[in-house]
């Protein structure tokens, strides 16, 4: 192991708790062990995600944050005696490991509750909204401090919730903690005066105007969380350790409205003067350890940093309130293990929290002290598989249901809490299978292949491995990707995968009559009926390396057209977007954390958008677009990109032994390439 991540394997302790090292797997809804939005149980797979990271060298592991009150049927969570039980009968197994749980209850999402169009339809609904009430109580469910707006829609305002809510609440709080000791769990975490979710809703001034004793003064805004703690140790004891999910500062500008990194902004919620008086109260109440980010919903990009983030964007802030408490601060997002070591080593952090990398892979830790980096599979920070909540203008949620019931996927890994679905069975029939492309999907395709017992054969036409990943992964700031393409062609030759290269596949019968994969991915959709298309660039050949002016036109606002004239600006060309929609990323699947981030950068440094306009010719030196009225507008630039998207591309059709992979079956994300490419893998008997 490298030397400068030691710190992170020396002891420390929460309260009276020892734990081993200060690696620390942070909460993710989905990992839960009680389960997520369902009918509380213990949860199988949550557990064996947990137990998979407990062996691979986490010393501290929090799972999937429970709701005290559960969304789903109104169940309280201290109620069902029969799951408590169960965990006290894997507990013992659990710190085999070494490691130490600590099992993250919460008071709820209030306005932060992710609403979708079903949900708006179920609260305006009248008749609907009271038959649907024991199932799905939405009212209950979104209450907060105050009547305030849902960030995710306009049509489900949040109620201010009551005092014997918040009675209830704390007594919950208490019950659940003292069972979850009686099972063996080695501490708690109250989720959390963090993130915008419901305690912190109290805390935050924008939010809170109550007049009663949970409103006003500091001590009454935090009181939620105060009293929480006091019930807690009344229960459990003083020696049961209690952890705060906490962020230092809000970085938020008002409702719905984020604050950048480097921007200057008025904070509306908490700002660090009343962070180092909050954290003191906090540590008073009894709170033995602060689990500490930045950010709300409102400015999610703090909580849930994109590829656009800063790596250990909240790492300063972190080591500032440390200064204010006596007890140990761990620090989440986007942290590098080694500047996590070297701050631990100088004593400006205790805990090093990691999260969306466990999904990736769970074996990471392991394989860093083995010397085995090269071999970790990155996160890229898409929240393609994990936490892929989408909102644009009009729009609530737009995620399938399956998705929200299944949090905590990855889009890297397909077997990440999909293991009865996604899992390596080894053949008794080994083939030659041959891959035509070899992007990602067909490089997933051939190791899933080659572990399962099989011969595969990639034949691509390029001089190197990658196909559009290659492009896709070119922008400066996508590190992450490019540490990808790195992992999946390192693996082709540690499993000895025969790949041939500049061998370019036109007619598949000349492959014989074995299995096939077709990973040809697609062909940019040409905006031919454009008058001068010819004069536009298109996207993937600029990120090929193909040189622009000054001014730049992107035409197309998606997540390429967004992500391209990011790049464009970074390198200190002025970029252009025109968009025929009526909002920039106006697509499924792509995290609200990842395109609000976009959207008000674009906002902060003056980017000229042009939403709900069209393309209508190209001429030297500008575009004609219209508007939305018809209105005909010139915008001058020195060069054209066009994203105007992509069309599947495959050389052959799906057939008994013909299976397509990727975009070249439909377009679709980083998510659904691995996916469909690691179940092509697998149907192969």
């Amino acid at each position: 192991m490298d030397k400068k991540l030691e710190p992170l394997f020396t002891p420390w302790k929460i309260g009276n708790c020892e734990i081993k090292n200060r690696i620390v797997l942070t909460s993710m809804g989905g990992t839960d062990l009680f389960g997520w939005m369902e009918k509380n149980h213990f949860d199988e797979d949550g557990a064996k995600f947990i137990m998979n990271v407990a062996k691979n060298n986490a010393g501290l592991v929090l799972p999937g944050c429970q709701p005290v009150y559960n969304p789903m049927l109104g169940q309280w969570l201290h109620k069902n005696k029969k799951m408590y039980k169960d965990l006290a009968k894997w507990m013992p197994e659990f710190h085999k490991t070494g490691a130490k749980l600590f099992v993250q209850l919460t008071a709820g999402f209030g306005r932060s509750f992710t609403v979708s169009e079903m949900m708006e339809k179920l609260y305006n609904t009248p008749v609907v909204n009271v038959l649907s009430k024991p199932v799905m109580n939405l009212d209950r469910i979104t209450a907060s401090a105050s009547p305030s707006p849902n960030r995710w829609s306009d049509k489900l305002p949040s109620r201010e919730m009551t005092k014997a809510e918040i009675e209830q609440t704390v007594e919950s709080f208490a019950l659940c903690s003292k069972m979850l000791k009686e099972a063996g769990v080695d501490g708690v975490e109250v989720h959390a005066v963090h993130e915008g979710y419901l305690l912190d809703q109290f805390t935050l001034k924008y939010v809170n105007k109550r007049t009663d004793e949970y409103g006003g003064s500091l001590e009454n805004r935090y009181r939620f969380a105060t009293d929480i703690v006091k019930a807690i140790k009344r229960e459990c004891g003083d020696d049961f350790p209690v952890s705060l999910r906490y962020s230092v500062i809000s970085k938020t500008k008002g409702m719905r409205q984020g604050a950048l990194p480097g921007e200057e902004y008025t904070e509306v919620g908490r700002d660090m003067a009343e962070s180092e008086l909050a954290v003191k109260l906090l540590e008073e109440a009894g709170y033995d350890c602060l689990n500490c980010d930045n950010g709300t919903y409102d400015s999610w990009y703090w909580a849930h940093p994109p590829i656009y983030m800063p790596e250990n964007a909240n790492l300063a802030d972190v080591e500032h309130i440390k200064q204010f408490v006596n007890i140990p601060v761990i620090c989440a997002g986007r942290l590098d293990p080694r500047v996590a070591a070297e701050s631990i080593e100088s004593g400006r952090l205790d805990g090093a929290g990691f999260a969306r990398q466990f999904l990736a892979d769970q074996e990471w830790v392991t394989k860093m002290i083995n010397d085995c980096e090269e071999d970790i599979r990155p996160c890229i920070l898409c929240h393609n598989g994990c936490f892929n909540m989408a909102h644009y203008k009009g729009v609530p949620n737009d995620q399938d249901l399956s998705d929200s019931l299944h949090m905590s996927r990855c889009a890297v890994n397909a077997e990440t809490m999909q293991w009865n679905k996604h899992k390596i069975v080894k053949t008794d029939s080994p083939k030659t299978v041959h891959i035509i492309g070899g992007g990602i999907g067909g490089m997933e395709a051939a190791r899933v292949l080659k572990l399962r017992g099989h011969d595969p054969v990639i034949h691509e036409k390029a001089d190197r491995l990658g196909g559009t990943f290659i492009p896709a992964s070119a922008e400066s700031y996508k590190g992450k990707l490019r540490d990808l393409l790195k992992w999946y062609v390192l693996q082709m030759e540690k499993l000895g995968v025969t790949v041939k290269l500049g061998d370019e596949i036109k007619d598949i019968s000349a492959l014989g009559d074995g299995p096939v994969i077709v990973a040809t991915g697609s062909v940019p959709r040409l905006l031919k009926k454009v008058p001068g298309y010819e004069k536009m660039v298109e996207a993937c050949e600029y990120l090929n390396g193909k040189e622009v002016g000054e001014t730049v036109a992107v035409i197309g606002g998606g997540l390429t057209g967004s992500e391209i004239a990011y790049e464009l600006a970074l390198t200190g060309k002025k970029p252009i977007i025109v968009e025929m929609k009526d909002d920039l990323i106006a697509q499924k699947g792509v995290c609200l954390a990842n395109s609000s981030y976009l959207r008000e950068w674009f906002a902060l440094n003056e980017v000229p958008v042009y939403l709900e306009t069209a393309l209508k010719e190209v001429k030297d030196g500008s575009i004609i677009c219209s508007d939305k009225e018809g209105k005909e507008i010139e915008i001058p630039c020195d060069s054209v990109i066009s994203c105007a998207g992509y069309i599947p591309a495959p050389i052959a059709q799906k057939s008994k032994n013909v299976q397509l992979v990727g975009d070249c079956k439909s377009i679709g994300n980083l998510r659904s390439v691995v996916w469909s490419a690691y179940e092509a893998a697998m149907a192969i008997k």
